[in-house]
């Protein structure tokens, strides 16, 4: 526990307690936020290292106590307000624990994924929650992290290792999706957005087969069209969806993201969201119930779902050796004005 006080004289726990009159170890208590410590005394230890800028050196305190007071948490999309919206959630928990969240980014990227990790561990955080890049290899993140890192693995599923997951009911949403436009007269109904080979899509694109299969409808190849998860690539894959799908009236979109730049591309094709086609999102992102038309989707509670992250994190660190849990975050249909009225 050491600061810099100048270019040549270095702070200690010793100098703040000596000018307050206090123990050393009652310095180091109010330092790790104890409740122990009188409020008067705690007031004075504070002003103390204040005046004296002292500057808590928590990565030495770890390696001493063998204990970490951070959680990393590494994001596969920062520009997805849903991410935004978890990453509040995360940090929000791990704060009511008195941890403090790492923050990395990987861009979809699992080279950068495998290089922020890396970087993080080296801070010997208390465990990891990840929403893995696309892609992600499950060997090569195991080769980074360790046999005995506390990981939580979020949304996208890494096979071939028993970390904690906590998912979101991707199917089930999916589907609910699907049939709610096909109760409104639709009947060629495209997928759009997101990549066949991450599992989040996979799950989502079955639940959408499985409403139209069930409604009599065997879904053409083209009506599934892929795109990167963000409202740019959507736009720009929009001509391609009206190619592929003729006749269309309607789309599931991947997520809200995607949903939001189908709704940009058919304004630039003279063709009215919600009047004239129907979209679908998945997320229900703030922006959702705002944007015109309000968009139909599904609710997953982003910030529910990252302070439930962070707890299932921190019960593996207490308890490193109990079995694997996999939970699944249950949604819920938010029907706005993007799906228009019934065509029956």
């Amino acid at each position: 526990m050491t600061a810099i006080k100048s270019r040549h004289k270095v702070v200690t726990v010793t100098d703040i307690a000596k000018s307050c009159g206090v123990s050393r170890a009652t310095v180091s208590l109010v330092l790790r936020g104890s409740p122990l410590v009188h409020a008067d005394t705690r007031a004075r230890v504070e002003a103390e290292l204040k005046r004296q800028r002292y500057v808590y050196n928590r990565a030495a305190a770890n390696l001493r106590r063998q204990t970490s007071s951070s959680v990393a948490l590494v994001i596969n999309d920062l520009s997805n307000p849903f991410f935004a919206e978890f990453a509040a959630g995360v940090d929000e928990a791990l704060g009511e624990g008195r941890y403090v969240t790492l923050l990395g980014s990987t861009a979809e990227s699992p080279e950068r994924q495998e290089a922020v990790l890396a970087s993080l561990v080296e801070h010997a955080p208390a465990g990891i929650i990840l929403s893995p890049a696309e892609h992600s290899d499950a060997v090569a993140l195991q080769r980074v992290l360790g046999a005995r890192m506390p990981v939580l693995v979020f949304n996208r599923e890494l096979s071939g290792h028993d970390w904690d997951f906590l998912a979101l009911d991707n199917q089930r949403g999916a589907r609910l999706a699907t049939e709610h436009l096909l109760a409104l007269g639709h009947r060629r109904i495209a997928f759009f957005g997101g990549h066949a080979d991450s599992s989040s899509c996979r799950q989502r694109r079955e639940g959408y087969l499985e409403a139209m299969r069930a409604a009599g409808i065997e879904p053409e190849p083209g009506w599934l069209v892929e795109s990167s998860p963000t409202r740019g690539d959507a736009a720009a894959r929009t001509a391609q969806l009206l190619e592929r799908a003729p006749g269309s009236t309607a789309a599931v979109c991947y997520n809200d993201n995607v949903a939001f730049g189908l709704m940009l591309g058919l304004r630039a094709r003279g063709v009215l969201p919600g009047s004239e086609f129907a979209v679908t999102g998945f997320d229900d992102i703030s922006e959702a119930a705002l944007s015109t038309p309000p968009l139909t989707t599904l609710a997953v509670q982003p910030r529910v779902c990252g302070r439930l992250a962070a707890e299932m994190l921190l019960d593996r660190v207490r308890e490193p050796d109990a079995p694997a849990r996999r939970v699944v975050a249950p949604v819920q249909l938010m029907v706005r004005g993007s799906c228009g009225e019934s065509m029956q």
